[in-house]
């Protein structure tokens, strides 16, 4: 048994996923962030808060109801650069993060009958193409406050049933410091949170005899700590997930719309976490976690639209599960420092030290995200060249969401993801999304308004409402072969974050108020 006074870690990723054996930490809260997209597309779709299922010739139509193409009368391309800006309040702490993106890109190709040709009831088509931003992680936040060393991170440590050290995993966790630490001359590797815990002087491992004879009984310490822990942590994320779509709508008699679409996604993700807890005695720690997520998938949808009269228009749309291949690549470190310098019993004597950092390998992992399909239902209005009003509902079974491992993958594994699943299901919920949308025809101008509220999808609202509320206007100008549109996105929502979990549910909560403003502007020619 290799002891040293205070050896310890870094958490793992501390929002549920791992430091260290990857694949068997809880990816729950990761299903959301690709099951939870937004509404995208050009500004105009934007605009009217993407409430377009049974609107059609809107090229917002190719990600939610590709029917809606099949009403294009002329070709069309377009361009859609956008700026984010974004702010998280927490404990009285606010944090912004900012971004520039390109909402959309992409063109439609119509091909009619002369109204004066009826050589056949498909009066007509459009094929379309191109890029839209579905969801956007571009968030920062950051809080601070005081807790009792039974809510720490100390605890955290000393908790059983977390694979490590525990009223009954002791044994476990030992055996897994001694293969990180090494043998004696050897260069540590730490690989879990257990292991750079020890490595950074935090906890120690003591092997005690109850009786001479006895085989030795070993036992976790941890750190002595001095008076209130303060906490304190900064969370930076960036990214989003986009979609190139293509597809095809036709037009039967003018009336029946019908059309298909798949869809080709790619994501991006990159969080970077700083923890830090200090006690009134100048022992300290700060825990640096970065993750990137990387991945590629595919869906696809059908839908229709009848238009019952010239006023009156009804839209459907369904969308299958996106198949998601997703690789990720971590790393942690955990830095301490003690004031005065903290001293050292070991096995050559008496030293002390003013603190270390220590640092796991990058890992990579490979695993797979089936999320839910997504069922939509719309009603437009429309009053020739006033205008329009149009409503869409969304159905989203978020509990479905599953994951799955990659063993064809070199960084990949046979895990069932069997816990993460029923963790899943347990906690989310199937929600319905709502979306409504205006626009005024002022001779060549557009006016638009929009609102949309994107329900809870989290089964324990532990009484808080965490939908999502966006707000929308915009702006556009109408040529014969020209199109400018502008639109702002006001988006509120709040969120529960805790750092770790305890087994006891008393580990730091904390409420986060975020909201963001986005911009797009689309210009586009018709031809």
């Amino acid at each position: 048994m290799k002891t040293f006074a205070f050896r310890l870690a870094a958490p793992a990723l501390l929002l549920g996923a791992a430091l260290a054996t990857r694949a068997q930490s809880p990816y729950v809260g990761e299903s959301l962030n690709y099951a939870r997209l937004q509404f995208g597309g050009p500004a105009r779709t934007q605009g009217i808060a993407g409430a377009n299922v049974a609107l059609g010739a809107d090229f917002g139509n190719l990600s939610s109801n590709p029917a809606g193409l099949g009403l294009f009368h002329k070709s069309e391309i377009h361009f859609s650069p956008g700026v984010g800006i974004g702010s998280a309040e927490a404990t009285g702490l606010t944090a912004q993060k900012n971004s520039f993106h390109v909402g959309s890109i992409g063109g439609v190709f119509t091909s009619r009958l002369a109204d004066d040709d009826n050589s056949s009831d498909w009066r007509g088509g459009s094929f379309a193409l191109g890029f839209s931003r579905v969801a956007d992680f571009n968030t920062s936040f950051q809080y601070a406050g005081t807790v009792a060393d039974s809510r720490s991170f100390f605890q955290y440590l000393r908790e059983p049933g977390r694979n490590a050290f525990g009223t009954t995993g002791y044994q476990a966790g030992i055996n897994s410091i001694d293969d990180q630490v090494g043998q004696p001359g050897s260069t540590p590797v730490y690989t879990n949170v257990d292991g750079l815990a020890y490595g950074a002087f935090l906890t120690d491992i003591l092997s005690t005899r109850a009786r001479p004879g006895r085989p030795s009984v070993d036992t976790l310490v941890t750190l002595a700590r001095t008076g209130p822990i303060s906490q304190a942590e900064t969370v930076t994320t960036s990214g989003s997930v986009s979609q190139f779509d293509f597809g095809y709508g036709g037009s039967y008699k003018d009336r029946l719309f019908v059309g298909g679409a798949i869809g080709i996604v790619s994501s991006n993700r990159r969080q970077v976490r700083s923890f830090s807890e200090a006690d009134a005695g100048g022992r300290s720690f700060v825990i640096n976690d970065e993750t990137r997520t990387t991945g590629r998938g595919f869906n696809a949808r059908i839908g229709a639209i009848y238009r019952l009269n010239d006023v009156l228009r009804l839209g459907a749309s369904v969308q299958t599960p996106t198949f998601l291949q997703l690789d990720d690549t971590y790393n942690t470190a955990i830095t301490s420092t003690f004031s005065p310098p903290l001293v050292l019993n070991g096995p050559t004597g008496t030293t002390s030290t003013p603190g270390t950092t220590v640092k796991t390998p990058p890992g990579e992992y490979a695993y797979a995200l089936t999320t839910p399909f997504r069922a939509n239902g719309g009603v437009a209005l429309t009053a020739g060249k006033i205008g329009f009003l149009t409503a869409d509902v969304e159905y989203v079974g978020y509990g479905q969401a599953r994951l799955s491992g990659q063993p064809d993958n070199a960084n990949g594994d046979d895990n069932s993801f069997t816990a993460e699943n029923q963790g899943i299901k347990k906690a989310f919920r199937s929600t319905v999304n709502l979306r409504l949308g205006a626009e005024a025809r002022l001779d060549v101008f557009r006016l638009r308004g929009g609102y949309a509220r994107y329900g809870d999808p989290n089964a324990g609202s532990a009484g808080l409402d965490r939908s999502q509320q966006f707000y929308t206007v915009g702006l556009g100008l109408r040529q014969q072969n020209f199109f400018l549109d502008v639109a702002g996105v006001y988006t509120t929502y709040k969120q529960l974050y805790s750092p770790y979990s305890l087994v006891g549910g008393q580990q730091p909560v904390v409420n986060i108020a975020n909201t963001r403003y986005t911009t797009t502007v689309t210009a586009g020619f018709v031809f």
